[in-house]
């Protein structure tokens, strides 16, 4: 059995459906909770570094000490190690931003259920296999990597972002969209203060009950999507 290491940034912004996935393959995780205080762990012994989303800002040091020994963590992990990895969107920041790129607030938001299209290197990527060129994603986002870092390849995008999902070296994946969701994501995201703002100022008063209805009618594609995703991940990092 293999142990992926998962770092949250909120309890309910989680893998999702992906925890699913490794127990079907039989592995194992373990959470690190950094709102919640919890320490990085040593990366000895985890055969790969899952990073989730949350609501604060890659540049929010000051109000989140600990978002740079997750850069550094993230560094040691993807460089010194090359350990597999996953990011989903804030995670995809984080990567970017702890291997030289740059990350600032979005030009226009996205939130909502919204196509993303491959770009000419993400149709060659065996990240994406199977993929469609343009298919539908969850987005919940305010922020975006501006300049992916060096060496970096750009895989998808969208008309208010470029740079939708990337691959760093051999071994590192990331997605700025969300495909990870279950039937309770719209409705435990919503709860979070920063999210259910976002929510009605982009999408009005009624903006929650409709993303989970869009969601809800989306969810078969969207676990079909995910698990895609997963098995090229794997085969693509070596981790199964």
């Amino acid at each position: 059995m293999k142990r992926v290491l998962v770092f949250q940034h909120v309890d309910v912004e989680h893998p999702g459906i992906f925890r699913d996935f490794l127990a079907n393959d039989g592995h194992g995780y373990d959470v690190v909770e950094l709102d919640a205080g919890d320490p990085i762990p040593p990366l000895d012994g985890y055969a790969a570094l899952w990073v989730m989303g949350g609501p604060m800002d890659v540049w929010e040091v000051e109000a989140h000490p600990w978002l740079a020994a997750e850069q550094a963590a993230i560094r040691e992990a993807v460089v010194d190690r090359a350990l597999p990895f996953l990011g989903f969107c804030l995670g995809h920041q984080l990567l970017g931003a702890a291997l030289g790129g740059t990350v600032g607030k979005a030009a226009a938001a996205e939130v909502g259920v919204m196509p993303v299209a491959l770009t000419p290197e993400g149709a060659a990527s065996p990240y994406l296999e199977g993929l469609p060129a343009t298919f539908d994603v969850l987005q919940w986002h305010g922020a975006e990597v501006g300049t992916p870092p060096p060496g970096a390849r750009v895989l998808a995008s969208s008309p208010r972002c470029a740079v939708q999902a990337m691959s760093v070296g051999t071994r590192a994946f990331s997605m700025q969209f969300h495909v990870e969701i279950t039937a309770t994501t719209v409705a435990d995201w919503n709860a979070i203060p920063a999210y259910g703002e976002a929510l009605v100022r982009i999408l009005g008063t009624a903006g929650a009950a409709d993303l989970a209805r869009d969601a809800e009618a989306a969810m078969p594609a969207f676990n079909t999507l995910a698990a895609r995703v997963y098995t090229n991940w794997k085969r693509t990092t070596g981790f199964g």
